[in-house]
């Protein structure tokens, strides 16, 4: 089931159709929208993965979207979700 996934690219808010099945982060989603290539950093966070804890992947890969100009990266929640919350 696809979700929706906001993001903030250089100061500009935009939402996408975003499914764990085509992506594996949200942030390869957003990338992948703004036509950036990751080859090389999605390297490096498996090799990251490896040897670091959970805490230190997260750092690199927020201040990295950071220097792209990504700013926050959320799925929004499912309209299921929200219709069932609303009974």
């Amino acid at each position: 089931m696809s979700r929706q996934l906001e993001y903030v690219y250089k100061g500009e808010t935009k939402v996408i159709t975003f499914s764990f099945q085509k992506h594996r982060s949200p942030h390869e989603a957003a990338a992948e929208a703004e036509g950036i290539d990751l080859t090389d950093f999605m390297k490096m966070e498996l090799q990251l993965e490896m040897v670091a804890d959970g805490k230190a992947v997260k750092n690199h890969r927020d201040s990295y979207f950071n220097k792209l100009g990504f700013g926050k990266i959320v799925l929004l929640k499912k309209e299921a979700e929200s219709i069932k919350d609303k009974r």
